[in-house]
């Protein structure tokens, strides 16, 4: 309980430090902050705990392949930020993450396929 409790809290915590510099004068920031390994932390220490090390190197080396569909949602924001509205933008950003991420998850699992 107390880990799940400690999970929680780096979240709200990466989230208040979001909320906190896109009102700053560095609000550039906000755009590092996720990028933070909050949740990679917390995923590998998991997997570093209860698996052998072979499958948390593969964990970070999916890792590195999940920044393909990100990648995809930044140019997506920046491209459409300023031709469209907020909401427009960010419901289209998304869609575009989710068609990357299922066309990066096809691709891994043949290129990875003993890999589930």
């Amino acid at each position: 309980m107390i880990s799940l409790l400690l999970k929680c809290l780096l979240g709200a915590l990466a989230v208040l430090l979001i909320a906190l510099a896109s009102k700053s004068r560095y609000f550039v920031l906000a755009g590092l902050v996720p990028l933070f390994p909050t949740f990679a932390l917390i995923a590998h220490f998991v997997v570093g705990t209860s698996r052998p090390a072979a499958a948390l190197q593969t964990t970070a080396l999916f890792g590195l392949w999940s920044l393909i569909p990100y990648a995809a949602y930044l140019l997506a924001v920046v491209w459409l930020s300023t031709r469209t509205t907020l909401v427009v933008t960010l419901v289209a950003a998304t869609s575009v993450w989710l068609v990357a991420a299922a066309l990066m998850l096809l691709v891994w699992f043949k290129v990875y396929p003993g890999v589930n």
